[in-house]
């Protein structure tokens, strides 16, 4: 797939400008970044633009500000980021306008410099052509390193590759040939486990995957509502009753796709929502009327173990259960080691991503050993979902 899409490798940066939109939309405390992967994802495309003798000119958004705010300024971020890389990140006070052309002009080959952030311009989210003009005369050529804006088409994010030729950083290309393994061109047998809390939030997602995966493995708060449309006293358990019908139509779809549907047959049941709740397995016909489903039970997970066991590609987004409340992550962790397990020694291919998906992980302790965790959240989802998404998009070979 991204044999359609130019790169690094389809240019000669020396002497350019490059403006090269990145994610610095980082979590920040007292002035301070608390997590560093998003600058770390970014770091070999900056790396690389500048040691082949490009002058690398950071364009990112931070936050949601309604105008200038100095509280979301890119400026600490850039700090941070001139740590990450061990190179000076130099900084300028606005991204489009005097300041901004000053900036670059005194720039050598191989110079870093971060602009202001994108959004203090509300032309920047509306694509208004004359502040794409205007970002664009700061620049020879554009490259986008931001998969996870690239579900907007913003002037930063898309705009710019209509106006200067365009390319895929490092970053994007890792994401794009990922995605590409995982669903447009996978080693098959295919599964993908979906979970999270609700399936209004994922009915586009599930349509789509039933007609690509070979079978799909539903857990979270959002299996409940498939067991409630199938007749199942699901107790006081959490669960989107008016989407039975929903439920349900997505259920004869798969079947019309030869897609196995795996739903939990046992449950992790408690009287409460809360950290070390007294909880106990029970059959899902069997499921107490004042219970509350918080995680998969220990047959569930046997069934999930052996669906990845027969799966050449893993595509994962959402927790089985609880996650976050111990002991109801068990069903996610022990479906999380055993993927990393088999992705170790090369018999699947496991893409995962989405916050909650990477939370999960981590607290699994195998984030590392998948083949790729995309930070990405909507864009991630969106391009599960089936939809064109307009950065990557713009890139693509005309």
């Amino acid at each position: 797939m991204t044999k359609s899409f130019r790169t690094l490798d389809d240019v000669d940066v020396r002497g350019k400008r490059v403006l090269l939109r990145v994610d610095l939309n980082v979590p920040m405390e007292n002035g301070h970044v608390t997590d560093a992967t998003r600058l770390e994802r970014v770091a070999p495309t900056i790396a690389e633009i500048s040691s082949h003798g490009g002058k690398v000119v950071l364009l990112a958004h931070f936050g949601r500000p309604k105008g200038p705010d100095p509280r979301q300024s890119l400026k600490p971020v850039a700090g941070a980021l001139s740590q990450v890389i061990q190179k000076p990140v130099a900084f300028a006070d606005a991204c489009i306008g005097d300041v901004a052309e000053k900036a670059i002009g005194a720039m050598k080959d191989g110079d870093i410099l971060c602009l202001e952030n994108t959004r203090f311009h509300q032309e920047e989210e509306k694509n208004d052509p004359a502040f794409v003009a205007e970002l664009a005369k700061l620049g020879d050529i554009w490259v986008n390193d931001a998969f996870s804006a690239a579900h907007r088409a913003h002037a930063s994010t898309e705009g710019l590759g209509h106006k200067l030729p365009a390319y895929a950083g490092r970053t994007m290309q890792a994401e794009l040939d990922a995605l590409n393994k995982a669903l447009e061109a996978p080693a098959r047998p295919v599964i993908a486990i979906i979970g999270g809390a609700k399936v209004s939030t994922k009915i586009d997602l599930l349509e789509n995957l039933v007609g690509k995966v070979d079978a799909l493995v539903i857990g979270g708060g959002m299996a409940n509502t498939f067991l409630h449309a199938q007749g199942v006293n699901i107790g006081k358990s959490l669960a989107e009753k008016d989407l039975a019908a929903t439920a349900l139509r997505i259920m004869e779809k798969a079947a019309s796709a030869n897609c196995a549907v795996i739903l939990p047959v046992d449950a992790v049941v408690a009287q409460q929502f809360a950290a070390h709740a007294s909880s106990h397995a029970y059959g899902i016909d069997a499921i107490p009327p004042e219970g509350m489903i918080l995680d998969v039970g220990p047959q569930s997970i046997e069934r999930i173990r052996a669906a990845i066991d027969d799966a050449a590609t893993l595509v994962w987004n959402g927790p089985l259960g609880a996650f976050e409340l111990p002991p109801f992550d068990r069903g996610t962790v022990a479906a999380a080691r055993h993927a990393a397990a088999r992705t170790r020694t090369r018999k699947l291919i496991s893409v995962a991503g989405g916050g909650d998906t990477v939370a999960a992980l981590n607290q699994a302790g195998v984030a590392n050993d998948f083949t790729y965790v995309s930070t990405a959240g909507g864009a991630f989802l969106e391009w599960m979902e089936g939809k064109p998404l307009p950065g990557v998009e713009v890139l693509k070979r005309n």
